[in-house]
């Protein structure tokens, strides 16, 4: 049975309603980088997804149809009909998975650094490391993923960054952690992704290495309507590293839909 949770919010700035979904063993808080100059723009609805941040703990195990009911029970209770979605990670698969069981209520869904379309190699390399941090523990395998986050740049410039990003999925209860990991391992959107109209923004890191072009392209050509953008030189981490700059692809891409359909209109 899907029930949903009552998960923390907030709610900033003043526009079009816009809702940031974060990923895995993260809070809302992961969203400070880009949040000013979604704010200029956008009534943005932050959250922490269940067992996260101010969000209570799950009762027992939970599924990706979970996390989706979760999010609209957010949507009701911040009151916003329509609204954009953007998510990163397993935020940037459950964005598409809300739009496809509720799309009467979105206007537009912003896919960053999140995968489809593996392939038995991509999928087995993924369920390797849950398979290891089940059996080692999270904190024992947790510094392999630093590299597969972070540019060498960053974690030379920022350690302090880094480690509080390390401290935070420590923090983290290991049940809800594994939880969220296995849902953004074995969730694949191929079979679906297809049959999500609203417009999508498509956006991952040149050097991402499990979210990577190759399965960010097959996701552009598969959606109905997509734009797909690649940022050089970044890694996973991209709202760590270039929160500012996700958020002025996001600003320029909702405008230009907004410019888009006025112009439909007018005509």
């Amino acid at each position: 049975m899907i029930e949903s949770t009552a998960c923390s919010f907030s709610i900033t700035g003043q526009g079009p309603a816009l809702f940031l979904i974060h990923g895995i063993g993260a809070s809302r808080q992961t969203w400070h980088k880009a949040l000013p100059s979604l704010a200029a723009h956008f009534t943005v609805v932050t959250y922490d997804l269940r067992g996260h941040g101010e969000s209570p703990l799950p009762d027992g195990d939970f599924v990706l149809d979970d996390l989706v009911e979760d999010l609209e029970k957010v949507r009701q209770r911040s009151g916003f009909e329509q609204a954009h979605f953007a998510g990163h990670s397993l935020g940037g698969m459950i964005g598409p998975a809300y739009a496809l069981k509720y799309p009467q209520h979105v206007l537009s869904v912003g896919l960053l650094s999140t995968a489809a379309f593996r392939t038995e190699d991509d999928s087995a390399k993924v369920g390797a490391v849950v398979s290891a941090m089940e059996k080692d523990g999270i904190a024992q395998v947790l510094p392999t993923l630093t590299n597969r986050w972070f540019t060498e740049e960053f974690i030379a410039a920022h350690p302090d960054v880094v480690e509080q990003r390390l401290q935070q999925v420590i923090n983290t209860d290991p049940d809800v952690f594994l939880n969220v990991f296995r849902i953004y391992a074995t969730t694949e959107m191929s079979p679906w992704i297809h049959k999500v109209t609203a417009p999508c923004l498509v956006l991952t890191g040149e050097n991402d290495g499990g979210c990577n072009p190759r399965l960010n392209h097959q996701i552009d050509a598969a959606l109905a309507d997509s734009e797909l953008v690649i940022l050089p030189g970044y890694k996973h981490s991209l709202l760590l590293e270039a929160g500012a700059i996700v958020a002025d692809h996001l600003v320029r891409f909702i405008q230009s839909l907004d410019i888009h359909n006025n112009s439909a209109v007018d005509s």
